[in-house]
């Protein structure tokens, strides 16, 4: 019963206008962080040919989008793009591999790649590799990993709706198992993908119950050749906006981080706005398979809201 007033409870903020939510969730941030933005990037260390069928996804074998696939890059060429990352003024740097989980061979490559980059004073290192078991939990703390990027992408009623190939539950449990062993979780999901309103909120919920400390909120970017082609009309800005607000007010501790889509499904006004409303991280630089603002860019956007970048 107390579930339920609360999800009617954030269900009532969307019916709020636009500039009083904003003032709300503004206020939840003020009251948890300091004026600093976090600025994390990624690289693609293995692209395409998954076997999962998540339908947003350019990377799935089961979609017929057209993306430049490739094996694991070399140990040499991932530390060359951590060390840009970091001259661009990263602090954290994600190795992201395609695929449920790695093989044996290409893990034994990522835990020397995670070795090299956790060399780099001032550069943190993060990872996201899939479906991962303990011993391989275990060995990537070691390698010096701190912290590790599962996505729930949507709501627990919805998620079939998206992927059939796997359950939410086993999205769950990699992230409690990371956090089991002193990584910290970084953990989100992607807006505009059919999901309701009350979806959202549940997804909301569902985050924050496993308490992760940074959330990267996507918006989907409908890519030719995956089954969710053609829905750019699905959420407008001002629903992507109030959503940011609402899970500002239900994830008060946990970072906030533009991720995936901004630069295609919001303009300039509104990735301000959402700034404002509570977004206190950004992935800088390209994402997986499509391209974002450019470093400069989004330094300047911090700049010009009288906020600084995080070093740690």
């Amino acid at each position: 019963m107390e579930k339920e007033k609360e999800i009617d409870k954030l269900l009532k903020l969307y019916d709020l206008p636009l500039d009083e939510l904003i003032e709300m969730s503004s206020n939840v941030t003020k009251e948890n962080f300091k004026d600093e933005v976090e600025f994390c990037s990624i690289i693609s260390a293995k692209t395409g040919k998954c076997q999962e069928n998540c339908k947003y996804c350019s990377q799935s074998s089961h979609n017929k989008a057209k993306i430049h696939a490739h094996p694991l890059l070399s140990v040499e060429e991932v530390k060359k793009s951590a060390l840009s990352a970091k001259e661009n003024g990263a602090t954290r740097f994600c190795i992201v591999t395609s695929g449920r989980a790695p093989s044996d061979e290409d893990f034994e490559k990522i835990i020397e790649m995670i070795k090299e980059v956790s060399k780099i004073e001032e550069l943190h290192t993060c990872c996201s590799l899939g479906i991962l078991d303990e011993q391989q939990v275990k060995q990537i703390k070691e390698a010096g990993v701190e912290r590790y990027n599962h996505n729930l992408n949507t709501a627990n009623s919805y998620h079939k709706e998206i992927c059939t190939t796997h359950d939410f539950k086993d999205r769950v449990n990699t992230i409690k198992l990371i956090q089991k062993h002193g990584m910290q979780a970084c953990c989100g999901g992607i807006i505009g993908m059919g999901e309701s309103r009350l979806q959202r909120i549940e997804l909301a919920l569902e985050l924050a119950e496993l308490e992760p400390t940074s959330v990267p909120i996507n918006f989907l970017n409908p890519i030719e050749g995956t089954p969710l082609e053609g829905h750019e009309n699905d959420i407008d800005e001002e629903e992507i906006l109030k959503t940011i607000c609402i899970f500002r007010i239900v994830l008060t501790k946990a970072l906030l981080r533009y991720a995936g889509g901004r630069t295609t499904r919001f303009s300039q006004e509104y990735q301000r706005l959402g700034i404002r409303a509570g977004i206190n991280a950004l992935l800088v630089g390209n994402y997986l398979t499509t391209t974002g603002a450019t470093p400069e860019e989004d330094a300047e956007l911090v700049q010009e809201l009288g906020l600084s970048i995080s070093k740690l």
